[in-house]
Protein backbone atom coordinates (compact mmCIF):
# COMPACT_ATOMS: atom_id res chain seq x y z
CA UNK A 1 0.00 0.00 0.00
CA UNK A 2 1.19 3.57 -0.61
CA UNK A 3 1.85 5.05 2.37
CA UNK A 4 0.69 8.50 3.49
CA UNK A 5 4.35 10.84 4.30
CA UNK A 6 5.21 10.24 8.11
CA UNK A 7 3.65 13.64 9.99
CA UNK A 8 6.05 15.13 13.15
CA UNK A 9 4.92 17.81 15.38
CA UNK A 10 7.97 19.75 17.56
CA UNK A 11 7.74 22.52 19.36
CA UNK A 12 8.81 25.92 17.87
CA UNK A 13 12.43 26.74 17.72
CA UNK A 14 13.17 30.37 16.10
CA UNK A 15 16.90 29.18 16.02
CA UNK A 16 16.34 26.24 14.13
CA UNK A 17 14.18 28.04 11.26
CA UNK A 18 17.46 28.93 9.44
CA UNK A 19 18.90 25.35 9.10
CA UNK A 20 15.46 23.39 7.83
CA UNK A 21 15.97 21.90 4.60
CA UNK A 22 13.83 20.93 1.41
CA UNK A 23 10.62 23.12 1.44
CA UNK A 24 9.48 25.75 4.45
CA UNK A 25 6.22 26.99 4.97
CA UNK A 26 5.71 30.17 6.26
CA UNK A 27 1.66 32.02 6.75
CA UNK A 28 0.45 35.18 6.34
CA UNK A 29 -3.17 36.42 7.46
CA UNK A 30 -4.86 38.26 4.86
CA UNK A 31 -4.34 41.81 6.30
CA UNK A 32 -0.31 41.02 5.68
CA UNK A 33 0.24 39.82 9.43
CA UNK A 34 2.93 38.02 10.55
CA UNK A 35 3.45 35.71 13.78
CA UNK A 36 6.39 35.61 15.30
CA UNK A 37 8.17 32.49 13.27
CA UNK A 38 6.76 34.68 10.22
CA UNK A 39 8.90 38.02 11.79
CA UNK A 40 11.99 35.57 11.98
CA UNK A 41 11.89 33.85 8.50
CA UNK A 42 11.44 37.38 7.28
CA UNK A 43 14.25 38.96 8.71
CA UNK A 44 16.53 36.08 7.75
CA UNK A 45 15.64 36.04 3.90
CA UNK A 46 16.22 40.11 4.16
CA UNK A 47 13.10 41.57 4.39
CA UNK A 48 11.80 39.28 1.32
CA UNK A 49 8.22 38.52 2.76
CA UNK A 50 7.67 42.18 3.83
CA UNK A 51 8.39 43.28 0.47
CA UNK A 52 5.95 40.66 -1.22
CA UNK A 53 3.20 41.36 0.90
CA UNK A 54 3.83 45.56 0.00
CA UNK A 55 3.77 44.72 -3.57
CA UNK A 56 0.28 43.25 -3.47
CA UNK A 57 0.94 39.99 -4.96
CA UNK A 58 -1.06 38.24 -2.19
CA UNK A 59 -4.10 40.75 -2.08
CA UNK A 60 -6.12 38.83 -4.33
CA UNK A 61 -5.50 35.48 -3.46
CA UNK A 62 -7.73 33.33 -1.39
CA UNK A 63 -7.22 31.48 2.18
CA UNK A 64 -4.60 28.45 1.20
CA UNK A 65 -3.62 30.09 -1.95
CA UNK A 66 0.74 30.29 -1.69
CA UNK A 67 3.54 31.75 -3.81
CA UNK A 68 6.76 30.22 -3.73
CA UNK A 69 10.01 32.21 -3.86
CA UNK A 70 12.84 30.07 -5.01
CA UNK A 71 16.57 29.51 -3.10
CA UNK A 72 15.83 32.50 -0.62
CA UNK A 73 19.28 33.34 0.89
CA UNK A 74 19.43 33.25 4.25
CA UNK A 75 17.73 29.73 4.64
CA UNK A 76 19.12 26.40 4.16
CA UNK A 77 15.64 25.19 2.20
CA UNK A 78 15.44 25.05 -1.24
CA UNK A 79 11.84 27.17 -1.62
CA UNK A 80 9.93 29.35 0.87
CA UNK A 81 6.02 28.98 0.46
CA UNK A 82 4.39 31.87 1.67
CA UNK A 83 0.68 30.68 2.35
CA UNK A 84 -2.34 33.06 2.67
CA UNK A 85 -4.80 31.87 6.16
CA UNK A 86 -6.47 33.99 8.61
CA UNK A 87 -5.47 33.02 11.96
CA UNK A 88 -8.91 31.48 12.82
CA UNK A 89 -9.09 29.82 9.51
CA UNK A 90 -12.05 27.02 8.63
CA UNK A 91 -11.47 23.43 8.26
CA UNK A 92 -12.13 23.91 4.68
CA UNK A 93 -9.46 26.65 4.09
CA UNK A 94 -7.12 24.73 6.42
CA UNK A 95 -7.20 21.94 4.79
CA UNK A 96 -7.19 23.57 1.45
CA UNK A 97 -3.59 25.54 2.75
CA UNK A 98 -1.80 22.13 3.28
CA UNK A 99 -3.15 20.58 0.16
CA UNK A 100 -1.72 23.67 -1.86
CA UNK A 101 1.27 22.53 -0.02
CA UNK A 102 1.17 18.81 -0.74
CA UNK A 103 0.99 19.74 -4.18
CA UNK A 104 4.24 22.30 -4.15
CA UNK A 105 6.61 20.14 -2.01
CA UNK A 106 6.67 16.70 -4.30
CA UNK A 107 9.24 14.65 -2.50
CA UNK A 108 10.64 16.70 -0.93
CA UNK A 109 10.98 17.41 3.56
CA UNK A 110 8.84 19.90 4.40
CA UNK A 111 8.75 22.33 7.19
CA UNK A 112 5.94 23.74 8.09
CA UNK A 113 5.76 26.87 11.09
CA UNK A 114 2.05 26.22 12.31
CA UNK A 115 2.52 27.65 15.73
CA UNK A 116 -0.40 29.93 15.95
CA UNK A 117 -2.45 28.04 13.79
CA UNK A 118 -6.02 27.13 14.82
CA UNK A 119 -6.32 23.51 13.32
CA UNK A 120 -2.32 22.45 12.45
CA UNK A 121 -4.11 18.90 12.02
CA UNK A 122 -5.86 19.97 9.24
CA UNK A 123 -3.09 21.63 7.36
CA UNK A 124 -1.30 18.30 7.84
CA UNK A 125 -4.17 16.11 6.75
CA UNK A 126 -4.38 18.62 4.28
CA UNK A 127 -0.80 17.95 2.71
CA UNK A 128 -0.87 14.00 3.58
CA UNK A 129 -3.96 13.81 1.20
CA UNK A 130 -2.38 15.91 -1.80
CA UNK A 131 0.85 13.91 -1.52
CA UNK A 132 -0.61 10.59 -2.73
CA UNK A 133 1.19 9.31 -6.25
CA UNK A 134 0.51 5.83 -7.35
CA UNK A 135 3.70 4.67 -8.85
CA UNK A 136 3.63 0.52 -8.07
CA UNK A 137 4.06 0.05 -11.74
CA UNK A 138 6.74 2.06 -12.56
CA UNK A 139 10.07 0.85 -12.66
CA UNK A 140 12.01 4.20 -13.41
CA UNK A 141 10.37 5.06 -9.65
CA UNK A 142 11.91 2.07 -7.56
CA UNK A 143 15.21 3.50 -7.31
CA UNK A 144 13.51 7.09 -5.93
CA UNK A 145 14.52 7.98 -2.17
CA UNK A 146 11.30 7.84 0.29
CA UNK A 147 9.51 11.41 0.11
CA UNK A 148 10.79 13.23 2.78
CA UNK A 149 8.49 13.73 6.01
CA UNK A 150 6.17 16.40 6.86
CA UNK A 151 7.28 18.35 10.20
CA UNK A 152 5.23 21.25 11.50
CA UNK A 153 5.73 23.52 14.79
CA UNK A 154 3.13 23.93 17.00
CA UNK A 155 2.25 25.16 20.63
CA UNK A 156 1.06 21.86 22.02
CA UNK A 157 2.80 18.98 20.76
CA UNK A 158 1.14 16.19 22.60
CA UNK A 159 -2.53 17.86 21.56
CA UNK A 160 -1.40 18.38 17.97
CA UNK A 161 -0.33 14.26 17.89
CA UNK A 162 -3.35 12.86 19.81
CA UNK A 163 -5.81 15.22 17.57
CA UNK A 164 -4.07 14.26 14.48
CA UNK A 165 -4.12 10.46 15.19
CA UNK A 166 -7.51 9.76 13.92
CA UNK A 167 -6.68 12.14 10.68
CA UNK A 168 -3.68 9.60 9.70
CA UNK A 169 -6.37 6.61 10.65
CA UNK A 170 -8.03 8.34 7.69
CA UNK A 171 -5.26 8.88 5.17
CA UNK A 172 -4.26 5.36 5.51
CA UNK A 173 -7.99 4.31 4.23
CA UNK A 174 -8.33 7.24 1.55
CA UNK A 175 -4.49 6.28 0.27
CA UNK A 176 -5.84 2.08 0.51
CA UNK A 177 -8.56 3.00 -1.48
CA UNK A 178 -6.96 4.74 -3.68
CA UNK A 179 -4.74 2.15 -4.64
CA UNK A 180 -7.33 -0.19 -4.89
CA UNK A 181 -9.02 2.31 -7.70
CA UNK A 182 -5.94 2.35 -9.61
CA UNK A 183 -4.56 -0.67 -9.66
CA UNK A 184 -4.81 -2.59 -13.09
CA UNK A 185 -6.67 -5.50 -13.31
CA UNK A 186 -4.79 -8.55 -14.02
CA UNK A 187 -3.00 -7.12 -10.77
CA UNK A 188 -6.49 -6.38 -8.62
CA UNK A 189 -8.46 -9.86 -9.45
CA UNK A 190 -11.31 -11.41 -7.28
CA UNK A 191 -8.38 -13.29 -5.35
CA UNK A 192 -5.68 -10.47 -4.50
CA UNK A 193 -8.88 -8.39 -3.85
CA UNK A 194 -9.81 -10.67 -1.52
CA UNK A 195 -6.47 -11.55 -0.18
CA UNK A 196 -5.69 -7.92 0.47
CA UNK A 197 -9.09 -7.73 2.95
CA UNK A 198 -7.81 -10.70 4.25
CA UNK A 199 -4.82 -8.68 5.38
CA UNK A 200 -6.97 -6.62 7.40
CA UNK A 201 -7.08 -9.21 9.92
CA UNK A 202 -4.20 -7.74 11.56
CA UNK A 203 -5.63 -4.99 12.48
CA UNK A 204 -8.82 -6.52 14.48
CA UNK A 205 -11.38 -6.84 11.91
CA UNK A 206 -13.13 -10.05 11.87
CA UNK A 207 -12.59 -11.32 8.14
CA UNK A 208 -14.80 -14.23 6.04
CA UNK A 209 -14.62 -14.93 2.44
CA UNK A 210 -17.68 -16.78 1.11
CA UNK A 211 -16.22 -18.89 -2.39
CA UNK A 212 -18.89 -19.60 -5.06
CA UNK A 213 -19.98 -22.90 -3.72
CA UNK A 214 -20.88 -21.06 -0.70
CA UNK A 215 -22.86 -18.56 -2.49
CA UNK A 216 -24.25 -20.96 -4.36
CA UNK A 217 -26.10 -22.80 -1.27
CA UNK A 218 -27.27 -19.28 -0.16
CA UNK A 219 -29.19 -18.92 -3.69
CA UNK A 220 -26.84 -16.47 -4.37
CA UNK A 221 -27.86 -16.08 -8.85
CA UNK A 222 -27.74 -12.52 -9.35
CA UNK A 223 -24.57 -11.91 -8.00
CA UNK A 224 -23.00 -15.22 -9.33
CA UNK A 225 -24.33 -14.61 -13.27
CA UNK A 226 -22.43 -11.56 -13.44
CA UNK A 227 -19.03 -13.25 -13.35
CA UNK A 228 -19.82 -17.05 -14.44
CA UNK A 229 -18.07 -16.41 -18.14
CA UNK A 230 -14.83 -15.22 -16.12
CA UNK A 231 -11.64 -17.32 -15.17
CA UNK A 232 -11.74 -15.47 -12.36
CA UNK A 233 -14.29 -16.88 -9.02
CA UNK A 234 -16.67 -14.81 -7.69
CA UNK A 235 -16.56 -14.12 -4.10
CA UNK A 236 -17.86 -12.18 -1.08
CA UNK A 237 -15.45 -10.92 1.24
CA UNK A 238 -17.16 -9.67 4.46
CA UNK A 239 -15.02 -7.28 7.40
CA UNK A 240 -16.84 -6.93 10.95
CA UNK A 241 -15.31 -4.45 13.14
CA UNK A 242 -17.13 -4.66 16.98
CA UNK A 243 -16.10 -1.41 18.46
CA UNK A 244 -19.38 -0.95 20.11
CA UNK A 245 -21.58 -2.70 22.55
CA UNK A 246 -21.22 -6.10 22.38
CA UNK A 247 -24.49 -7.53 20.39
CA UNK A 248 -25.82 -4.37 19.05
CA UNK A 249 -26.86 -4.06 15.16
CA UNK A 250 -23.90 -2.93 13.08
CA UNK A 251 -24.23 -0.09 10.24
CA UNK A 252 -24.05 -2.53 7.24
CA UNK A 253 -21.58 -0.87 4.14
CA UNK A 254 -21.78 -2.52 1.25
CA UNK A 255 -19.88 -2.26 -2.15
CA UNK A 256 -19.37 -3.20 -5.52
CA UNK A 257 -16.31 -4.61 -6.51
CA UNK A 258 -16.41 -5.11 -10.29
CA UNK A 259 -12.82 -5.76 -10.84
CA UNK A 260 -12.96 -5.25 -14.49
CA UNK A 261 -16.74 -5.05 -16.59
CA UNK A 262 -16.36 -5.75 -20.37
CA UNK A 263 -20.06 -5.15 -20.03
CA UNK A 264 -20.14 -9.04 -20.69
CA UNK A 265 -22.05 -10.00 -24.01
CA UNK A 266 -23.21 -6.75 -24.25
CA UNK A 267 -19.59 -5.65 -24.58
CA UNK A 268 -18.57 -1.67 -24.37
CA UNK A 269 -17.03 0.25 -26.79
CA UNK A 270 -13.06 -0.32 -27.05
CA UNK A 271 -12.61 3.47 -26.21
CA UNK A 272 -12.60 4.29 -22.88
CA UNK A 273 -13.08 0.48 -21.13
CA UNK A 274 -9.34 0.34 -19.92
CA UNK A 275 -11.39 2.95 -17.14
CA UNK A 276 -12.72 0.28 -15.94
CA UNK A 277 -10.33 -1.16 -14.25
CA UNK A 278 -12.05 1.51 -11.47
CA UNK A 279 -15.77 -0.12 -11.32
CA UNK A 280 -15.24 -1.93 -8.15
CA UNK A 281 -14.68 1.75 -6.29
CA UNK A 282 -17.43 0.96 -4.29
CA UNK A 283 -15.71 -1.93 -2.69
CA UNK A 284 -12.42 0.16 -2.62
CA UNK A 285 -14.02 2.82 -0.38
CA UNK A 286 -15.63 0.13 2.12
CA UNK A 287 -12.68 -1.00 1.90
CA UNK A 288 -11.35 1.72 3.14
CA UNK A 289 -13.21 2.75 5.58
CA UNK A 290 -13.06 -0.34 7.57
CA UNK A 291 -9.09 0.12 7.60
CA UNK A 292 -9.69 3.35 9.33
CA UNK A 293 -12.23 2.45 11.69
CA UNK A 294 -9.60 -0.61 12.83
CA UNK A 295 -7.04 1.85 12.95
CA UNK A 296 -8.89 4.22 15.21
CA UNK A 297 -10.58 1.78 17.02
CA UNK A 298 -14.29 2.87 16.62
CA UNK A 299 -16.49 2.98 19.34
CA UNK A 300 -19.32 1.39 17.12
CA UNK A 301 -20.36 -1.70 15.27
CA UNK A 302 -19.84 -1.58 11.68
CA UNK A 303 -19.74 -4.35 8.71
CA UNK A 304 -18.59 -4.04 5.54
CA UNK A 305 -19.50 -6.16 2.49
CA UNK A 306 -18.22 -6.18 -1.09
CA UNK A 307 -19.18 -8.34 -3.47
CA UNK A 308 -16.36 -9.43 -5.57
CA UNK A 309 -16.59 -10.08 -9.11
CA UNK A 310 -15.33 -9.78 -12.94
CA UNK A 311 -17.77 -9.01 -15.34
CA UNK A 312 -16.69 -10.99 -19.08
CA UNK A 313 -17.47 -12.44 -22.25
CA UNK A 314 -17.49 -16.25 -22.90
CA UNK A 315 -19.11 -19.16 -23.70
CA UNK A 316 -20.54 -19.48 -20.03
CA UNK A 317 -21.43 -15.82 -19.88
CA UNK A 318 -24.85 -14.64 -18.97
CA UNK A 319 -27.00 -14.15 -21.49
CA UNK A 320 -29.28 -10.94 -22.69
CA UNK A 321 -32.91 -12.04 -21.94
CA UNK A 322 -31.94 -14.69 -19.69
CA UNK A 323 -33.36 -15.13 -16.42
CA UNK A 324 -31.87 -15.39 -12.66
CA UNK A 325 -32.71 -16.09 -9.37
CA UNK A 326 -31.66 -13.53 -6.27
CA UNK A 327 -30.64 -14.86 -2.86
CA UNK A 328 -34.49 -13.08 -1.97
CA UNK A 329 -36.36 -15.26 -4.38
CA UNK A 330 -36.93 -12.51 -6.95
CA UNK A 331 -36.49 -13.21 -10.53
CA UNK A 332 -34.69 -11.05 -12.57
CA UNK A 333 -34.63 -10.57 -16.31
CA UNK A 334 -31.17 -9.80 -17.61
CA UNK A 335 -31.81 -6.81 -20.55
CA UNK A 336 -28.46 -6.03 -20.54
CA UNK A 337 -25.59 -7.82 -18.98
CA UNK A 338 -23.66 -4.12 -18.55
CA UNK A 339 -26.36 -3.22 -16.36
CA UNK A 340 -24.29 -5.83 -13.74
CA UNK A 341 -23.01 -3.94 -10.62
CA UNK A 342 -27.29 -4.10 -9.43
CA UNK A 343 -27.17 -7.52 -9.56
CA UNK A 344 -24.11 -7.63 -7.67
CA UNK A 345 -25.61 -5.17 -4.95
CA UNK A 346 -29.32 -7.32 -4.63
CA UNK A 347 -27.79 -10.53 -3.67
CA UNK A 348 -25.36 -8.95 -1.34
CA UNK A 349 -27.75 -6.15 0.21
CA UNK A 350 -30.01 -9.28 0.81
CA UNK A 351 -27.52 -11.62 2.24
CA UNK A 352 -26.07 -8.27 4.53
CA UNK A 353 -30.14 -7.80 6.05
CA UNK A 354 -30.26 -11.64 6.73
CA UNK A 355 -27.31 -12.28 8.13
CA UNK A 356 -26.52 -8.97 10.41
CA UNK A 357 -29.86 -7.33 11.01
CA UNK A 358 -28.16 -3.91 10.38
CA UNK A 359 -29.38 -0.57 12.24
CA UNK A 360 -28.99 1.18 8.78
CA UNK A 361 -27.39 0.13 4.87
CA UNK A 362 -25.33 2.58 3.01
CA UNK A 363 -24.34 0.95 -0.82
CA UNK A 364 -21.57 2.51 -2.73
CA UNK A 365 -21.27 1.62 -6.43
CA UNK A 366 -19.81 3.10 -9.90
CA UNK A 367 -23.50 2.15 -10.80
CA UNK A 368 -24.39 4.23 -13.94
CA UNK A 369 -23.29 6.64 -16.61
CA UNK A 370 -26.83 8.20 -15.92
CA UNK A 371 -24.86 9.69 -13.17
CA UNK A 372 -22.44 11.70 -14.26
CA UNK A 373 -24.50 12.65 -17.45
CA UNK A 374 -26.46 14.46 -14.44
CA UNK A 375 -24.49 15.59 -11.83
CA UNK A 376 -20.67 15.33 -13.61
CA UNK A 377 -17.63 14.97 -11.70
CA UNK A 378 -18.52 17.21 -8.59
CA UNK A 379 -21.31 15.32 -7.13
CA UNK A 380 -21.99 11.23 -6.16
CA UNK A 381 -26.08 11.12 -6.04
CA UNK A 382 -27.60 9.90 -2.91
CA UNK A 383 -31.11 7.95 -2.99
CA UNK A 384 -32.75 6.82 0.14
CA UNK A 385 -36.00 5.24 1.65
CA UNK A 386 -34.99 6.97 5.43
CA UNK A 387 -34.77 10.77 5.27
CA UNK A 388 -32.84 10.81 9.03
CA UNK A 389 -29.94 8.36 7.12
CA UNK A 390 -29.62 10.29 4.02
CA UNK A 391 -29.26 13.66 5.84
CA UNK A 392 -26.75 12.15 8.32
CA UNK A 393 -24.96 11.15 5.37
CA UNK A 394 -25.45 14.50 3.27
CA UNK A 395 -24.20 16.49 6.37
CA UNK A 396 -20.92 14.52 6.38
CA UNK A 397 -20.22 14.71 3.67
CA UNK A 398 -20.13 19.08 3.12
CA UNK A 399 -18.22 18.54 6.38
CA UNK A 400 -15.76 16.73 4.50
CA UNK A 401 -15.91 18.50 1.43
CA UNK A 402 -16.95 15.66 -1.02
CA UNK A 403 -19.73 16.17 -2.78
CA UNK A 404 -22.94 14.57 -2.62
CA UNK A 405 -26.33 15.49 -4.42
CA UNK A 406 -29.86 13.71 -3.67
CA UNK A 407 -32.12 12.44 -5.98
CA UNK A 408 -35.68 10.88 -5.56
CA UNK A 409 -37.12 7.70 -5.31
CA UNK A 410 -40.83 6.55 -6.71
CA UNK A 411 -43.16 4.02 -7.69
CA UNK A 412 -43.41 5.83 -11.28
CA UNK A 413 -39.38 4.78 -11.49
CA UNK A 414 -40.07 1.70 -10.14
CA UNK A 415 -42.76 0.78 -12.36
CA UNK A 416 -40.19 1.06 -15.36
CA UNK A 417 -38.40 -1.73 -14.46
CA UNK A 418 -41.62 -4.18 -14.67
CA UNK A 419 -40.63 -7.36 -16.63
CA UNK A 420 -43.16 -9.43 -18.73
CA UNK A 421 -41.71 -12.49 -17.92
CA UNK A 422 -39.78 -12.56 -14.56
CA UNK A 423 -40.62 -10.60 -11.49
CA UNK A 424 -38.25 -7.84 -12.39
CA UNK A 425 -36.02 -6.84 -15.27
CA UNK A 426 -32.41 -5.49 -14.66
CA UNK A 427 -32.66 -2.13 -16.59
CA UNK A 428 -35.53 0.86 -17.53
CA UNK A 429 -34.17 2.38 -20.67
CA UNK A 430 -32.49 5.08 -20.46
CA UNK A 431 -34.77 7.90 -18.78
CA UNK A 432 -33.95 8.19 -15.44
CA UNK A 433 -31.26 5.63 -15.22
CA UNK A 434 -29.42 6.92 -12.01
CA UNK A 435 -32.75 6.12 -10.00
CA UNK A 436 -34.23 3.00 -11.93
CA UNK A 437 -31.07 1.56 -10.84
CA UNK A 438 -31.40 2.70 -7.50
CA UNK A 439 -35.33 1.29 -7.33
CA UNK A 440 -33.86 -2.20 -8.49
CA UNK A 441 -31.66 -1.84 -5.56
CA UNK A 442 -34.54 -0.31 -3.13
CA UNK A 443 -36.80 -3.81 -4.39
CA UNK A 444 -34.37 -5.66 -2.03
CA UNK A 445 -34.19 -3.26 0.63
CA UNK A 446 -36.81 -5.12 3.87
CA UNK A 447 -39.13 -1.95 4.34
CA UNK A 448 -37.95 -1.38 8.01
CA UNK A 449 -34.52 -1.29 7.12
CA UNK A 450 -33.25 2.44 6.72
CA UNK A 451 -31.37 2.56 3.28
CA UNK A 452 -29.54 5.09 1.06
CA UNK A 453 -27.62 4.18 -2.07
CA UNK A 454 -24.46 5.89 -3.13
CA UNK A 455 -23.66 5.95 -7.17
CA UNK A 456 -20.72 6.89 -7.38
CA UNK A 457 -19.82 6.71 -10.81
CA UNK A 458 -18.50 10.27 -11.53
CA UNK A 459 -16.52 10.62 -8.64
CA UNK A 460 -14.37 7.67 -8.02
CA UNK A 461 -11.92 7.92 -10.88
CA UNK A 462 -11.59 11.36 -12.47
CA UNK A 463 -9.27 12.51 -15.29
CA UNK A 464 -8.35 15.92 -13.22
CA UNK A 465 -7.29 16.44 -10.00
CA UNK A 466 -9.84 17.10 -7.18
CA UNK A 467 -9.53 19.41 -4.10
CA UNK A 468 -7.25 16.18 -2.21
CA UNK A 469 -6.17 14.01 -4.74
CA UNK A 470 -4.21 14.12 -8.31
CA UNK A 471 -5.48 12.43 -11.44
CA UNK A 472 -6.94 9.32 -11.17
CA UNK A 473 -8.44 7.92 -7.95
CA UNK A 474 -9.78 10.12 -5.71
CA UNK A 475 -11.20 7.86 -2.79
CA UNK A 476 -14.08 9.70 -2.35
CA UNK A 477 -16.51 8.07 0.81
CA UNK A 478 -13.70 7.04 2.95
CA UNK A 479 -13.59 10.73 4.64
CA UNK A 480 -17.91 10.88 4.59
CA UNK A 481 -18.67 7.88 6.38
CA UNK A 482 -15.52 7.74 8.74
CA UNK A 483 -17.49 11.25 9.67
CA UNK A 484 -20.93 9.37 9.37
CA UNK A 485 -19.50 6.80 12.07
CA UNK A 486 -18.11 9.31 14.63
CA UNK A 487 -21.14 11.55 14.91
CA UNK A 488 -23.83 9.38 14.15
CA UNK A 489 -22.76 5.98 15.30
CA UNK A 490 -20.49 5.55 18.08
CA UNK A 491 -21.31 5.33 21.35
CA UNK A 492 -19.79 8.11 24.14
Amino acid sequence: MTTPAAVRFVETDLDAIAGATGRLAVFVTGEGRLDAEGRRVNRLVRGGIARLIESGALEKKKPGDLISLGWPAGLAAEALDVVVLPRNASVEDSRRAGVALGRARGDKALTILGATLRRPGEVALGAVLRGYDYTAHKTGDKDKTEPGAITMTVRDVAGAEAGFAPARAVAEGVFLTRDLVNAPANHLTTTTFAEEIRGLADLGLKITVLEEADMEKLGMGSLLSVGQGSASPSRLAVMEWQGGEAGAAPLALVGKGVVFDTGGISIKPAQGMEEMTMDMAGAGVVTGVMRTLALRKARANVVGLVGLVENMPSDRATRPGDVVTSMKGDTIEVINTDAEGRLVLADVLWYAQQTYKPRGVIDLATLTGACVIALGHENAAALANDDALCDAVLKAAKAEGEGLWRLPLGKGYADMLKSRIADVKNMGGRPAGTITAAEFLHRFIQEDTPWVHLDIAGVASVQAETPYAPKGASGWGVMTLDRLVREAFEEG
